[in-house]
Order: C-alpha cells, then sequence, then structure tokens
C-alpha cells in the first residue's frame, strides 16, 4: 500500500510540475513571441482595441451602448419585452438622432459581452455624415476612411464585417 502512495504522490509532482507549470509558461512565452500585441491585451496609446470605450462629443464614431466598465462585464440579461430596454432603446435613439445619426440596431442595443469593441459596417456608415458634419471634413474622406477600416469576416466566412471603434477613431484623429 505504500508502495501505490509513493507512485500517486510522484505522478501528481510529475504531472504538477507539467501541466500546471512547464505548459502555462510554454503558452506564455509562445504566445508573446508570435503574437505579442494580442497577447499584451492589444494596447494602444488609447487604451484596448479589445475592450469597447466610451467616446462622446459629435466628431467621434461611437459604438454600441454598452457599458464600457470592464469591471460590469455580461449581459444585461433584459427580455424582448423588458420596460427598460425598450425605454434604454428609446433614449439611445433619442440621443442619435440629436446628433444627425441615423439609428441602427447596432448603434441602439447593448452586445451580449458588455464590451464589445466593434461596430458593424453599416453602423459606421450611418455615422458618416454626422462626423464629417462636426470635423468639417468632406463626407466622402470621412466614407473612405471607414472603408478602409472595415476588417473582412475570419477566412471570409466566419462571423461577419466589422469595424473597430478605437482603432477607426486613432485614424480619424489623424485626419486634418
Amino acid at each position: 500500500m505504500l508502495v501505490h502512495l509513493r507512485r500517486a504522490v510522484i505522478l501528481t509532482i510529475i504531472f504538477f510540475a507539467l501541466c500546471g507549470l512547464a505548459y502555462g509558461y510554454a503558452a506564455t512565452g509562445l504566445s508573446h513571441v508570435l503574437f505579442r500585441h494580442q497577447a499584451d491585451g492589444s494596447i494602444t496609446a488609447n487604451g484596448s482595441t479589445l475592450i469597447g470605450q466610451s467616446w462622446s462629443g459629435p466628431g467621434w464614431f461611437q459604438g454600441r451602448p454598452d457599458s464600457n466598465t470592464p469591471m460590469a462585464s455580461g449581459a444585461a440579461n433584459l427580455g424582448p419585452r423588458s420596460q427598460a430596454l425598450e425605454q434604454a432603446a428609446a433614449k439611445q435613439v433619442d440621443a442619435l438622432k440629436k446628433q444627425g445619426i441615423q439609428p441602427t440596431p447596432g448603434l441602439v442595443t447593448t452586445s451580449g459581452s458588455g464590451l464589445d469593441p466593434d461596430i458593424s459596417p453599416t453602423d459606421a456608415y450611418a455615422q458618416v455624415d454626422a462626423v464629417a458634419g462636426a470635423r468639417h471634413l468632406a463626407a466622402p474622406q470621412v466614407h473612405q476612411l471607414v472603408a478602409s477600416h472595415v476588417h473582412i469576416a475570419e477566412l471570409g466566412f466566419l462571423g461577419s464585417d466589422y469595424v473597430n471603434v478605437l482603432e477607426l477613431n486613432q485614424a480619424l484623429a489623424q485626419v486634418r
């Protein structure tokens, strides 16, 4: 019996070292070598491109009306008949119309994670005239900027096309 116990303890220590330490350090090290930007959280000068951020002011493209607080991630779990959801959507529609933006479903509803940094190309194009007007830019110039920041779905068929709002606004800040 003592022999079996000793073998079990030795195997536990070996697999702890392999699976708990060696694999973890190897995966972390390999990801930093091969995908450094993603492994470090895709941080830019203005924040992470992986987490939606709040943009205020008419001169910026806006993302989904998520919480924009990483600690408050998660869906609201409001059903389609919820009064709170209906009121929040109506409030968002009014806010967008006041800014001269034609509301789209993506600009009115929150994402499942509550932290989505991306919007659909339709959502971005709906904001072109408002952003161009606020920044005194030509609408075709802003339209072209959006078009250049549309990411095609993975492998052309996994997911859908999207625009990262942080990357788009960083490029917008460079336009004179």
